[in-house]
């Protein structure tokens, strides 16, 4: 404590572990800066440590990448906000350098000191730093200061404002595409604190200007501009200046700027109102879901049901309805598998007729094909159709597919249906379920697959749960515990797992009846992997069974088991008697 009492020995011991070769010596340092701010007190470090940083020259960008986070929260250290502007200079550097991730977190750091600095500061520090930068002669200090306007402009004197938006039309014609890509991210961001009057003149030019630019990869960024500046502008002006844009970028050359519309279109729909989106998105939308790039139509049919809520039923359906059908046997499978994700959301949106005249018969077709994500999209999403079409017609139309593919190779697809056969046995009823899904429920608990064995149980408990425990014993139980007795040691597991479950769904007389006694003989089996299984199921049942049961039948069974050769098998014995124990004297 004395040594961190000692005024110079904090300075001291960073310089020395700035300057040593090991890196992690280094970034230890750094990551302490903090702490030594505190031991130097404000004064000290606003005087030492920040000129000192402002001067080291390490080359590391891990390093710098921490210099630059730490600085972000340093207001507090130097003195607080009065004091803002000294750790403008040590960023100024880390804005220049060339590791983006470097430049990206001091632009960060930068802007969040600018929101906390007062007005007078921002126009005698800040402004003249992001002059700075956007003049630098390297381009990475051009890149920084794109990001930066928008903290500058709103407290710039009207003057500076005029100079701040000629720089920033500067920036978009600059001869670096790297500089331009810059300005058209942080474009929206800019424009969100400028002026009505000069949105429409200085900013729309400057869109323009990125919209046509001849780097693919600056007009793909120009897109998110497109939505951004929307939200800014009178429908009719959107109407007027952004619409056309979109339509040209939805007939791009590049296909990146066509999937970034594709991505984008449901926003810039938004943007324009609902008038020009029949008019004019239609059509560009119905393009981007015949592209000729699968990447675009695979982006445009995750839109798809997103979309059509937008529109009206009939415009659905006329339009986008054809290219649906399309996709659905589109030879790309992640074109279809993105299809079927939410082509399930249509149903609510075309209405009953619709769906069964069209949509179903689409349904049924990506339910069998050959490639699992796509069946698996259209299965985890059945529940949307049948608020719309009704249990029986799903029943009839849907349930020959979803038997066919409880029993599909892929496991994740089993998986999927398993997980989604409670919800159905809710819709579906009682005597629907016995007659066509009781006997697939029973046939899971011995697939190979353990996720699969392990889902089913769950699944048991959660029939028994929504069918009540009367019926469980009838339809569920008997068939459970016959299986106890399967030769494969995996089965008999998992069938103490589904007993464990159960349990508390079918109440202390039936648990100990018809489960305890078969848990019990279990605790008799040859394999140690079942006998301390049988140990963890005992401890389950202990709150669940009388006292006197606990005393006669489940405790006995206990120590037989703590006195097995296995050391595991004892381990869990020894610690469901410990629970027993606990439970008596409480």
């Amino acid at each position: 404590m004395a040594m961190i009492d000692e005024p110079l020995y904090p300075i001291a011991v960073l310089i020395d572990e700035l300057k040593n070769e090991d890196i992690q010596l280094r970034l230890n340092s750094i990551r302490r800066l903090s702490t030594i701010a505190r031991a130097l007190g404000e004064e000290r470090t606003r005087k030492e440590l920040i000129p000192f940083l402002s001067e080291n020259n390490d080359d590391d960008d891990e390093v710098l990448l921490a210099m630059a986070e730490e600085l972000g929260v340093f207001i507090p250290y130097v003195g607080g906000v009065q004091y803002a502007n000294v750790l403008l200079p040590p960023l100024e550097t880390l804005c220049t350098v060339e590791e983006t991730c470097v430049r990206e977190k001091a632009v960060e750091s930068l802007c969040r000191i600018g929101a906390q600095m007062m007005e007078q500061d921002l126009v005698e520090s800040f402004i003249p730093l992001v002059k700075r930068l956007a003049a630098g002669e390297w381009f990475t200090a051009r890149v920084s200061s794109c990001g930066l306007f928008h903290i500058a402009y709103p407290s710039a004197p009207e003057a500076l404002k005029t100079e701040l938006r000629a720089i920033y039309s500067q920036l978009c014609q600059d001869d670096m595409p790297m500089v331009r890509r810059s300005a058209a991210t942080n474009l929206g961001n800019f424009a969100a604190t400028v002026e009505a009057p000069h949105l429409k003149v200085d900013i729309m030019s400057m869109f323009d200007d990125l919209t046509q630019d001849d780097q693919d990869s600056v007009r793909l960024l120009a897109v998110e501009g497109c939505a951004a500046l929307g939200k800014l502008l009178e429908p009719q002006d959107c109407a007027a200046h952004i619409l056309p844009v979109i339509v040209n970028f939805s007939q791009d050359k590049s296909w990146r700027v066509r999937y970034m519309v594709a991505n984008q279109l449901y926003e810039l729909c938004e943007a324009v109102g609902p008038e020009p989106t029949r008019s004019d998105l239609v059509p560009a939308y119905v393009r981007l879901l015949r592209d000729n790039e699968a990447e675009v139509r695979i982006a445009a049919a995750g839109k798809v049901t997103k979309f059509c809520r937008i529109l009206n039923p009939e415009l659905a359906i006329q339009h986008i309805l054809p290219c649906v059908k399309e996709l659905s046997t589109d030879s790309s499978q992640h074109v279809r598998s993105a299809l079927a994700s939410v082509i399930m959301g249509m149903a609510p949106v075309l209405g009953k007729d619709a769906t069964i005249e069209q949509l179903l018969p689409i349904f049924l077709s990506l339910l069998k094909d050959e490639f699992p994500d796509v069946r698996l999209n259209i299965i985890s999403k059945l529940d949307q159709v049948n608020q719309v079409i009704g249990i029986d017609l799903l029943s009839q139309s849907l349930l020959p597919a979803i038997v066919e593919l409880a029993e599909d190779r892929h496991w994740r697809v089993r998986l999927a249906i398993i997980e989604y056969i409670p919800l159905l046995a809710s819709q579906l009823g009682v005597g629907f379920f016995d007659d066509k899904l009781g006997a697939l429920c029973m046939q899971w608990l011995k697939d190979k697959v353990y996720s699969i064995r392990d889902a089913a149980a769950n699944n048991v408990k959660r029939l028994a749960e929504e069918f009540g425990p009367d019926w469980a014993m009838q339809h569920i139980v008997p068939q459970v515990l016959d299986m106890i007795n399967n030769p494969h040691y995996l089965h008999r597991m998992t069938i103490l797992h589904s007993i464990s479950l159960l349990a508390p769904v079918m109440g202390s007389d039936i648990t100990c009846s018809k489960l305890l006694p078969v848990v019990i003989n279990a605790s008799k089996d040859r394999v140690p992997n079942i006998k301390f299984n049988v140990a963890k199921v005992l401890q389950s049942l202990i709150p669940i069974v009388d006292q006197s049961v606990v005393e006669k039948k489940i405790r006995p069974c206990l120590v037989e088991l703590s006195e097995d050769p296995d050391v595991d098998v004892r381990f869990f014995a020894s610690q469901a008697l410990e629970s027993s124990n606990q439970v008596m004297m409480s």
